[in-house]
């Protein structure tokens, strides 16, 4: 049992339930085109590539909303110890087909039980941003806490100051998610209050395909 619970979100089966109807098609849309994948995005895969040498060999290295896969299976190519965990048992079925060598789990990560120091990474990639604007404080210290002295956090999200409501995605499923944005430095300050020490940041403007974007890494000071 945890020993600082944390709250569960009231939309968390909704949240659950949309991700499911919409996981072959996400799927199925990096495979095919590559959107999601680091390796078709220069300045994202050069982040992971940072996360992954800054972790070296302090130890496991848990992907939070893994989702398909793509990340953990880059990762374990890398040679780390690494496995993902997703709120959805649908993404956890294609990230099982996709990357068969890897461990995946169906957890939320407000739901995860993480020993003291016994990580040394964790990644929220464009994973996080669902999490009710209370509950994600939260969910970092949850983060800090596991991480081991040294312990890298990578966390990516989009920017923005709104909470918008998603009602259709990939394909025009329906679903029900509220995104809710972080400006960057908004963002800063609560990895810093959880107890970690901000080292880099990289902001992506808006394209075609997505708004603007923020990735921050940071460390568990040693």
């Amino acid at each position: 049992m945890r020993a600082h619970p944390i709250d569960r979100p009231a939309d968390l089966d909704v949240v659950r339930e949309s991700y499911d109807q919409v996981a072959d098609n996400y799927a199925h849309m990096v495979v095919t085109t590559g959107m999601g994948d680091i390796r078709r995005h220069p300045w994202l895969k050069a982040s992971i590539d940072a996360f992954a040498d800054t972790v070296g060999e302090l130890g496991p290295v848990l992907d939070v909303g893994c989702g398909p896969g793509t990340v953990t299976g880059y990762l374990d190519e890398r040679g780390l110890d690494v496995s993902g965990v997703d709120l959805s048992p649908r993404m956890i079925e294609n990230a099982r087909r996709l990357h068969p060598q890897c461990r995946f789990s169906v957890a939320s990560a407000t739901e995860l039980d993480l020993g003291e120091a016994s990580l040394g990474g964790v990644l929220g990639w464009w994973s996080l941003f669902n999490l009710p604007r209370d509950v994600l404080p939260q969910v970092l210290a949850h983060f800090a806490r596991a991480l081991k002295p040294g312990g890298s956090f990578i966390a990516a999200t989009h920017v923005g100051d709104e909470d918008v409501v998603r009602t259709e995605a990939y394909g025009e499923v329906p679903v029900r998610w509220t995104t809710h944005k972080w400006r960057p430095e908004q963002l800063v300050d609560l990895i810093e209050q959880a107890g970690l020490h901000p080292v880099a940041e990289l902001r992506l403007p808006a394209d075609e395909q997505s708004g603007p974007g923020v990735v921050v890494m940071a460390k568990r000071p040693a």
